[in-house]
């Protein structure tokens, strides 16, 4: 076990929003952004930011690092940067009419495709199509849920393309 594996998760997160130089094995170095040290492997994550390209995530092994130099501290800036590298997208908000909207025309376009749709739920929210699939607000494809993986991925395609095609 080397020194960096017999750290502390705390001592690891004295790390986290900072620049570091890792030196590991066989003379191999990295250079990047902690994002996280996984508290039982000691493997670190890193990501870097080359110019004109997308985020670089690396992920060194806990065994393999022998030393790792901090270079510089995050500014606010570079530290929304990196809390958001994982996170969703945001979720766009929509007001009660157009969940409303949006539920209504999706029923209206999958009943005029001879699909069965109900309405389920305490106040209807819920879209239930063939009894096999359920479709939660705001009522895209990535709100189905099925037990069934055939019939979800073809409701998902149909919804998908219904949405596509809407102004």
């Amino acid at each position: 076990m080397n020194d960096w594996q017999r750290k502390s998760p705390l001592d690891w997160q004295g790390y986290v929003d900072k620049q570091v130089k890792v030196a590991a094995a066989e003379k191999h170095e990295y250079e990047g952004w902690v994002l996280t040290v996984d508290p039982v492997s000691a493997n670190i994550v890193l990501a870097s930011f080359p110019e004109n390209e997308k985020t670089v995530i690396s992920v060194v092994s806990g065994h393999a690092i022998q030393d790792v130099q901090i270079l510089k501290e995050a500014d606010e800036e570079m530290k929304q940067r990196l809390s958001q590298i994982f996170a969703p997208e945001e979720s766009k908000t929509y007001s009660p009419e157009e969940l409303e909207r949006r539920k209504s025309g999706l029923k209206t376009w999958l009943e005029a495709n001879h699909i069965p749709v109900t309405e389920q739920g305490a106040s209807g929210e819920m879209l239930c199509v063939a009894g096999a699939l359920t479709v939660e607000p705001p009522y895209g494809p990535e709100e189905c849920s099925s037990s069934n993986e055939i019939i979800l991925a073809r409701v998902q395609s149909l919804i998908q393309g219904y949405f596509e095609k809407q102004p």
